[in-house]
This record gives C-alpha cells, structure tokens and sequence, in this order.
C-alpha cells in the first residue's frame, strides 16, 4: 500500500500522507507531491541532489514551506525529486533529495501544481504513526 494518496477536492486535489515518523511523513509527501506531477516518477533518475533546511513556528507551517519549496525547485528548474532523507527537530528540516530535470521525453506531464494552500491543512499523531493533508492549486 502506497503511503500517499490523493483525494478530489472542487477545482484542486489533496494530497494525504501517512508514515510511522515524522521524517517519513515529510519524505513521503515529497515523492506524492512529485507523482502528481510526473505520472511516471520511477522514471527519475537520481542524477542531481539538492540540500533543503528550512524552519517554522509551527510543523504544520513546515509541512507547508516544505511542499512550497519542492514546487519552487520544479518552477525555476524544472527539477523532479524523488529520492528524499529527511531529518526534523523542534520545526526545523534538514535533509537532501534527489531526482533531475524534467525531460518530456521520457517523463509523462500530469497535473500542473500551481500552489500548495493553507485550506484545510493538517499534520497530525495518530495511533498509527502521522497524517498529513493538504489541498493544492491545480
């Protein structure tokens, strides 16, 4: 069973995670957020790496700059990312990912993120591990 998946929402789509930890919540949402963008993501290859440190007041604002910041690497560079090792303490990432650039010979296009929103956004424990939920632009 997949640990994302998505869900209709109006004119956008949500995406929710679940994963034992924290760090996997955020690697998860990573690779979910790039397979609603590139419908073949096992086509990525791990050909650039990029390093990631980011912090907020809150882990739900984090999960949200999180998100933000992937879509920034694909806005301005095209980059795909699939390969995540994140690490978390007191609301603050670090960690790496890996991936390349869009090729539209071999990547297959699916939706066109346009952004992440606050609508209905939630990081939560749960009994089984975390929960994530988050809606975005389409």
């Amino acid at each position: 069973m997949s640990p994302f998946e998505t869900f209709d929402h109006t004119a956008d789509i949500g995406l929710r995670v679940t994963a034992a930890n924290l760090s996997s919540l955020f690697e998860d949402a990573g690779r979910g957020f790039y397979s609603l963008i590139i419908d073949n993501i096992d086509a990525i290859q791990l050909r650039d790496e990029r390093s990631f440190s980011l912090s907020s007041g809150s882990l739900e604002m984090l999960y949200l700059n999180w998100l933000n910041e992937l879509l920034f690497c694909f806005e301005t560079e095209l980059l795909v990312l699939t390969d995540f090792e994140i690490h978390l303490s007191d609301h603050h990432l670090t960690g790496t990912a890996r991936g390349e650039v869009l090729d539209i010979r071999r990547h297959q296009t699916h939706f066109n993120v346009k952004a992440i929103t606050y609508h209905q956004l939630q990081v939560s424990r749960t009994h089984q591990g975390w929960l994530a939920e988050v809606i975005l632009d389409i």
